[in-house]
């Protein structure tokens, strides 16, 4: 299932039934699961493992070198799941030394065109990143999210499980569950409710979400103070402890 024109390198560890296309080059610290589609003109570098049941699509780079002048050459990783689609001309970076040293893609993700995540991202599972969405190094996307086209990620920014983001979003700062964000700069824009109710949220999850919004931004709280109600509300509604959780480990602050 390996096309003559391939390279593959003797190191590396290739699984059962797995297709590498025309021209692409596989590297010596490469690992790849069983059945997993590699197109043409991929190239797959670094210390790079792959799992199984992939399907990665034509002229994709994954596992080069960090956009990071402080990058020296040592042996980080980049691990990707189970399951994930990866689309054309995507480009997924090597982690550094100055974070865990591992850039992480989970399971099940739909990943579109031009798609870039850079050193040290670390993104959940059942994410949909649109064509174009861009993450800077270190961001978390949290499970579930959703990045609409040309989306923007700062360095270090968090986005929470459940959102979605509208085309061309600039994202500077956390963004917390459940939320829907658009705009340069994000700006929220309430519930996620038509995804949520697609994931199987109760009417009644869907309203303490609702009331954990207007906690959050429609009330004039203070942020500390939000926090503090938030973990009130949080002790009848468990779906409201995500939000507690989020807060408590922001460190860019959130959209408001």
């Amino acid at each position: 299932m390996i096309h003559a024109t391939a390279i593959v390198d003797p190191g590396a560890k290739i699984g059962v039934n797995v297709e590498i296309g025309p021209y692409s080059v596989i590297g010596p610290n490469v690992e790849i699961g069983d059945n997993t589609v590699i197109g043409s003109h991929v190239v797959i570098k670094g210390h790079t493992r792959i799992g199984r049941d992939n399907h990665i699509f034509q002229f994709c780079s994954l596992g080069e070198v960090p956009q990071d002048k402080k990058y020296a050459d040592e042996p980080t990783r980049l691990e990707i799941g189970d399951r994930n689609t990866i689309r054309e001309f995507c480009t997924f970076n090597l982690g550094t030394i100055q974070d865990a040293g591992v850039t992480r893609i989970g399971d099940d993700n739909w990943i579109m065109a031009y798609v870039h995540i850079a050193h040290d991202c670390q993104v959940g599972n059942k994410t949909t990143f649109a064509n174009n969405a861009q993450l800077a190094g270190h961001v978390v996307v949290e499970d579930w999210a959703i990045l609409g086209g040309y989306t923007g990620v700062h360095q270090f920014c968090r986005v929470g499980s459940h959102v979605m983001t509208a085309v061309g979003t600039v994202v500077l700062q956390d963004v917390p569950p459940y939320l829907m964000a658009a705009g340069n700069t994000a700006q929220p824009y309430g519930i996620n409710v038509e995804g949520l109710k697609r994931r199987g949220f109760t009417a009644e999850s869907l309203s303490a979400l609702k009331r954990a919004y207007r906690t959050l931004y429609k009330s004039g709280n203070l942020l500390e103070e939000a926090k503090v109600k938030l973990a009130e509300e949080a002790k009848t509604q468990p779906d409201v402890q995500r939000f507690v959780d989020f807060l408590a480990v922001s460190k860019r602050g959130i959209i408001r």
